[in-house]
């Protein structure tokens, strides 16, 4: 009978040392994932700072959002920002230069090339 109690001791090592690399192999993601999450925020903190928006948006996050991040932020008791308008955020257009006209001899008409090489 001894053999069976060595033997579970022996199972009772592995499975714990399996929890235990398993544990740190997690911890290990999640730091990963927070560190990428805190550099990502940095980043739009910089461009909130600069008054530019990232990526393409171009509307304003909806009031029911606004709204439930400063109640999150409040309870927690962390400041909550005044936030520019969207208008402040989006980045001013430079207008297009004009294309210059082209005159009728640089305008081919090459559409009718077919019919007008027909010889009937």
């Amino acid at each position: 009978m001894q053999s069976d109690g060595g033997d579970a001791g022996a199972e009772l090592t592995r499975v714990t040392q399996n929890a235990v690399t398993y544990t740190r192999r997690v911890v290990g993601t999640a730091k990963a994932r927070n560190e990428r999450q805190r550099a990502e925020n940095a980043e739009l903190i910089k461009q909130y700072e600069q008054r530019r928006l990232a990526g393409t948006a171009a509307e304003r996050t909806p009031t029911a959002v606004r709204d439930a991040a400063k109640r999150f932020r409040s309870a927690r008791g962390l400041s909550v920002p005044r936030l520019p308008e969207l208008g402040e955020m989006l980045p001013r257009a430079r207008p297009k230069a004009a294309e210059p006209s082209q005159s009728g001899d640089d305008d081919e008409d090459f559409s009718q090339e077919r019919i007008m090489s027909r010889l009937d």
